[in-house]
């Protein structure tokens, strides 16, 4: 539960932004999210499949960049339509 007590002059405003900035770091409103529909426990571990693979290929690829910078690929640009 977040809770914020109001400083000694501290302006409402302060405290509601104090207030905000601790309701996001404890992750309520992606709790309540989650839990505002029923997701099958065969779903959720499918989804946390398919997140885990994403992550580890991320971080695969931000280590590829590390140890070799020059691996980073370019796009290729689209030539120029010529003018006739």
């Amino acid at each position: 539960m977040v809770e914020v007590k109001l400083r000694e002059k501290e302006s409402l405003e302060r405290a509601l932004r104090r207030f905000k900035k601790q309701w996001e770091r404890a992750g309520i409103l992606r709790e309540v999210r989650t839990r505002s529909f029923y997701v099958k426990p065969s779903d959720a571990k499918r989804e946390a499949r398919k997140k885990a693979v994403r992550r580890m290929a991320r971080n695969a690829r931000i280590e590829a960049l590390r140890n070799n910078p020059r691996a980073i690929r370019h796009r290729r640009r689209k030539p120029k339509p010529t003018r006739r």
